[in-house]
């Protein structure tokens, strides 16, 4: 299991702490104590990562010594925050997600005496009619 930890400057404020990644532009977080902060880092590096993944841009490789903002508060840290990619992508891609279909009344009312479940059956019959196997859990890396 790949993981990646690049490194975060922790800002503090009157506050929290604001949090950014010199190797990831737009990714920032906060927290009310440093913990908090470092949570909220970890949460929004896989967040950005996943979506910059998504969106098929190249991932920057962290760097060694990042170039800290000039206007950053005084007192800042730097603190490495690691996650594991392939977790986070798996748990996003396999979260459940609400849609909303129309079906006739008469068969929903008939759907409803039999207690279905729509959520499986529709599940189901979308694996089939795209022809794709029942996964377990979808996994790369």
């Amino acid at each position: 299991m790949k993981k990646v930890t690049y490194l975060a400057v922790f800002e503090p404020g009157e506050d929290g702490y604001s949090v950014y990644f010199p190797d990831i532009p737009g990714c920032v977080s906060y927290g009310e104590t440093f913990e908090e902060a470092r949570q909220a880092a970890a949460d929004a590096l896989g967040l950005h990562l996943y979506g910059m993944e998504k969106d098929g841009e190249p991932i920057p490789a962290p760097s060694e010594h990042p170039a800290v903002d000039p206007e950053t508060a005084a007192g800042y840290l730097i603190s490495p925050v690691t996650v594991f990619p392939s977790i986070i992508r798996n748990e996003l891609d396999n979260r459940r997600v609400k849609t909303n279909v129309t079906i006739p009344a008469w068969l929903k009312e008939a759907a409803e005496r039999n207690h279905a479940n729509y959520s499986r059956i529709l599940e189901s019959a979308l694996l089939e009619y795209l022809d794709i196997p029942r996964p377990a859990l979808r996994e790369q890396d």
